[in-house]
C-alpha cells in the first residue's frame, strides 16, 4: 500500500481556507479518486496551533491518500489532474508539497471511525 501525502507548509503570508477546502475541494477530489478500485483511504488534517508552548507547526493542513499502488494513484489522479490543481487558488496560496511513502504499518482501531455529525460536516463517510 502507498500513501500520498500534500503538505501545505506555514509560510509568511500563507493563506489556506480550510472550510473550502473540507466542503469543496476534498468532496470533488474524493468523489474523483475514490472510484477507483485502487483507492483505499483519505483523511485530511488541520493543524493544532499553540499546543506546545513557543511553537508552530510546520504545515497548516495536511492530506493523505492511500492506494493499493502508486500507478494506482496515477491513473485515478492523471484524468482529472487540471481540475483539481485547478482549484488550489480557491483555497490556498501556498504551494503544497508532495511525498509518495510505502506504508509499513497502518492500524485502525475496530469501530473507530468519524462520527454522523463530522460525517454530515465534512462530506465524509466510512
Amino acid at each position: 500500500m502507498i500513501k500520498v501525502s500534500i503538505f501545505y507548509p506555514r509560510k509568511e503570508g500563507g493563506q489556506f481556507d480550510m472550510n473550502y477546502y473540507i466542503e469543496k475541494h476534498m468532496p470533488m477530489a474524493i468523489d474523483r479518486l475514490g472510484a477507483h478500485p485502487g483507492f483505499r483511504g483519505v483523511s485530511v488534517e488541520g493543524a493544532l496551533e499553540d499546543v506546545l508552548p513557543g511553537t508552530s507547526p510546520i504545515y497548516v493542513a495536511m492530506c493523505h491518500f492511500l492506494f493499493d499502488q502508486v500507478e494506482d494513484f496515477v491513473s485515478a489522479f492523471t484524468p482529472h489532474a487540471s481540475l483539481l490543481q485547478g482549484d488550489i487558488p480557491n483555497y490556498t496560496n501556498i504551494e503544497p508539497v508532495i511525498q509518495f511513502s510505502e506504508v509499513k504499518i497502518l492500524r485502525q482501531e475496530p469501530g473507530t471511525h468519524l462520527s454522523s455529525n463530522q460525517e454530515a460536516k465534512n462530506g465524509f463517510s466510512s
